[in-house]
C-alpha cells in the first residue's frame, strides 16, 4: 500500500491528526512535546493508505530524540506523500524552516503544508508566514475537531490515485485475519529488542533505560512463514511505582492491547526472580481468555547449573496462581541473539491453530463419559447423586464446555478441575485458557 507520513516539529498535533485519519486512538495524544517516540502506523480510513505517525523532529546529538528523530527521516525518505504539520497558533518557527529543508532534501515525495490548531481565524498567526516553508499554499485545519480535511482527501486522490477500491477492509476492524501478538513485560525486559529482531530490523527504539517504548506500535510483518501484526508495548510498572500521566496513558495503551490481540508473548528478564507485576499481567491474559506465552529473555546470561531449578521453579508459580490453565507455556530464549526465538513463534503457531478448531461434540461427549466412569461426581450437600448427561463446546478464547447436569448442580471446585485437566489432555489445550459451566437439566422427570 501506499504511505503517507505525517511530520513535523514536536508538539504540532500530528498524533491527534493521525488518529482522526485513521478513525482510531492508537497513537498517544498529550500536550507534552516529545511524547511519541517511535513511527505508528496504521490504515486510512476509507483509503487503501498505510498511514505514519513520525516523532517529533527535533536537533539532537545522542539519545532518545537523535533516534526518534532518525528513525522518522528514514520514514519520511520512503514516502508515497507527506503531511508536514505546522501550529497555526504558534506560528512560523525557525525549527519548520530547518525541517521543512530536511523533508526536500530527504524526499521528492509531494507535500501538503497543514495550518493545525486553526479552529480560530483570530488565534492564528499570518498565514501567508508558511509560505517560507517551500511546500505551497498552507491549509488550515483543526485536527482535534476534523476540521479542513477536504483538502486532505483531495491531496491525497490527486499525488496518489484512486485508493478507495478496498473501502471495505479499511474500517475501524482489522484489515484481515493476521494473527495479532502483543509483546507485553516490564520496563527493560528486552521487548523492543526482541521485536527488532523478529522484524530483521531497528524498527523500535532500543535503550538500556527504562520507559523508552510509550506507544502500542502495530508493525505488519511476516516471520517463520506466517503474516502476523506484532504488536510492542510500553513496559509495565506497578501502580505505586508510576507518578507521570504520560506513563499512566502508555500503561493503558499496553493493557487495551491484551484485548486486541490474539496471543500475547509476556517477556520477564530471565536473571532476575519473576515478580507479582509480571504474575498480574499473566492474569490479565488469562482472564481474558487469550493464549499467553512467557519468554524468559536473557536466558544466555543465567548460569548453566541453575536453569533447570529456574525454569522449574517459575512453571510452578504459574501452575500454582491461575487455575483457568493447565500447563503454562514459558520458554528460554535470547532477543538478543535471536536463540529461541523461531521455536517460540513454531509453538505460539501451534497452539493459535488448535484454539481455532471446533472439537466435535462426539468426540468431547466421549472424553467426558470416559472421565466420569474413571472417577464418578461426589454425591452433593443434600446426599443426591450428580449425574453428567451431555457436553458440548460453546466459545473459544477461551475455550468454554458447557456440560448439561442431571440431579444436583452444586459441583465442587475440585471435581470441575479434574474434568478440565482431564479434557485439556485430550485435546491437547493444556496451554489454553479453559472455562467450564455448568447448565441443569431441564428434564422434568429428572
Amino acid at each position: 500500500m501506499k504511505k503517507l507520513i505525517i511530520a513535523g516539529r514536536p508538539n504540532t498535533g500530528k498524533s491527534t491528526l493521525f488518529n482522526a485519519l485513521t478513525g482510531t486512538r492508537d497513537a498517544l495524544v498529550h500536550d507534552r512535546p516529545g511524547v511519541t517516540r517511535d513511527s505508528i502506523s496504521g490504515t486510512m480510513r476509507d483509503r487503501n493508505i498505510d498511514v505514519f505517525d513520525t516523532a517529533g523532529l527535533e536537533n539532537a546529538k545522542s539519545g532518545i530524540a537523535l533516534d526518534s528523530t532518525n528513525m522518522a527521516l528514514s520514514a519520511i525518505a520512503s514516502a508515497d506523500a507527506i503531511l508536514f504539520v505546522v501550529d497555526g497558533r504558534v506560528g512560523l518557527t525557525a525549527m519548520d524552516i530547518e525541517w521543512a529543508k530536511m523533508v526536500r532534501r530527504k524526499t521528492r515525495a509531494p507535500v501538503l503544508l497543514l495550518v493545525n490548531k486553526s479552529e480560530s481565524a483570530k488565534r492564528v498567526a499570518d498565514i501567508n508566514e508558511f509560505y517560507k516553508l517551500g511546500f505551497g499554499d498552507p491549509h488550515l485545519i483543526s485536527a482535534e475537531h476534523k476540521r479542513g480535511f477536504d483538502d486532505i482527501y483531495e491531496f491525497i486522490d490527486d499525488v496518489l490515485g484512486d485508493t478507495t477500491d478496498v473501502a471495505e477492509n479499511t474500517s475501524n476492524s482489522d484489515p484481515d485475519n493476521r494473527l495479532k501478538i502483543a509483546v507485553l513485560g516490564q520496563p527493560n525486559v528486552g521487548k523492543s529488542t526482541f521485536v527488532n529482531h523478529v522484524l530483521g530490523e531497528k524498527r523500535q527504539i532500543v535503550m538500556d533505560a527504562p520507559g523508552i517504548t510509550r506507544d502500542t506500535v502495530k508493525i505488519p510483518t511476516r516471520f517463520y512463514g506466517r503474516d502476523i501484526v506484532l504488536m510492542d508495548t510500553a513496559g509495565l510498572r506497578r501502580k505505586s511505582g508510576v507518578t507521570d500521566d504520560v506513563e499512566t496513558l502508555s500503561a493503558l495503551k499496553a493493557l487495551d492491547a491484551i484485548e486486541k490481540s490474539d496471543v500475547i508473548i509476556l517477556v520477564v528478564d530471565a536473571t532476575k526472580n519473576i515478580e507479582n507485576q509480571a504474575l498480574s499481567i499473566a492474569a490479565r491474559v488469562y482472564d481474558a481468555g487469550k493464549i499467553l506465552c512467557v519468554a524468559l529473555n536473557k536466558w544466555d546470561l543465567v548460569e548453566p547449573e541453575i536453569r533447570d531449578e529456574k525454569l522449574l521453579k517459575l512453571k510452578h508459580q504459574f501452575t500454582n496462581s491461575f487455575h483457568q490453565i493447565i500447563k503454562p507455556m514459558i520458554l528460554a530464549i535470547s532477543a538478543q541473539t535471536g536463540t529461541g526465538i523461531q521455536n517460540m513463534f513454531k509453538r505460539i503457531y501451534e497452539q493459535w491453530d488448535i484454539s481455532t478448531a471446533n472439537v466435535p461434540t462426539s468426540l468431547l461427549n466421549r472424553i467426558v463419559e470416559k472421565l466420569v466412569a474413571e472417577r464418578q461426581p461426589p454425591m452433593s450437600r443434600l446426599k443426591r447423586a450428580m449425574r453428567i448427561k451431555f457436553a458440548r463446546q460453546t466459545g473459544r478464547h477461551p475455550m468454554r464446555v458447557l456440560i448439561n447436569v442431571g440431579g444436583a448442580s452444586d459441583i465442587p471446585e475440585s471435581y470441575t478441575r479434574y474434568l478440565r485437566r482431564g479434557i485439556a489432555t485430550a485435546l491437547h489445550w493444556e496451554h489454553l485458557p479453559i472455562v467450564i459451566e455448568y447448565e441443569k437439566s431441564e428434564n422434568p422427570f429428572d
